[in-house]
């Protein structure tokens, strides 16, 4: 919660009517964002943090990726994209699914979106001579693989 109201009487009544957090007003936005990091870390305990595949590693706090030593740079939503495949490793994920879950878009979308988006991440995912990680299933979707 943000808020002008600092005596201790509206604090107690934000954090017992289900805040997280109460933050007075002004502020510095380095302890703002300091909160949100440990807000983050109490979230995400049940999450991975660190998501693999191959050579490949994700940070997700950081929003970090590396191949094989060499550090990526993913736009937001190739990095969501990305993070999409991952949690969905060796399964097919259709058109339809990255619409709703990574685009937030209604269905009707059309595609071309997705495939302007899965060529930019594989230019930036796949180096010659390493193993593919993303593949097109033909008139489905696509499907990242692990190296089995």
């Amino acid at each position: 919660m943000l808020t002008s109201r600092d005596a201790i009487e509206d604090r107690v009544k934000g954090l017992d009517a289900g805040a997280d957090d109460y933050l007075v007003k002004p502020f510095a936005f380095a302890e703002l964002h300091a909160r949100l990091r440990a807000l983050l870390r109490r979230n995400l305990g049940d999450r991975e943090l660190m998501l693999s595949a191959d050579n490949l590693e994700m940070d997700l706090l950081a929003r970090r990726v590396v191949r094989a030593g060499v550090e990526l740079e993913l736009s937001k939503r190739e990095f969501d994209l990305l993070e999409y495949l991952l949690r969905h490793k060796n399964m097919t994920v259709t058109r339809d699914m990255l619409l709703r879950d990574v685009w937030k878009e209604p269905d009707g979308m059309g595609t071309n979106v997705i495939e302007v988006c899965i060529n930019s991440l594989r230019k930036k995912v796949e180096r010659p001579g390493e193993h593919q990680l993303i593949h097109t299933v033909r008139g489905v979707g696509y499907a990242l693989r692990d190296r089995a």
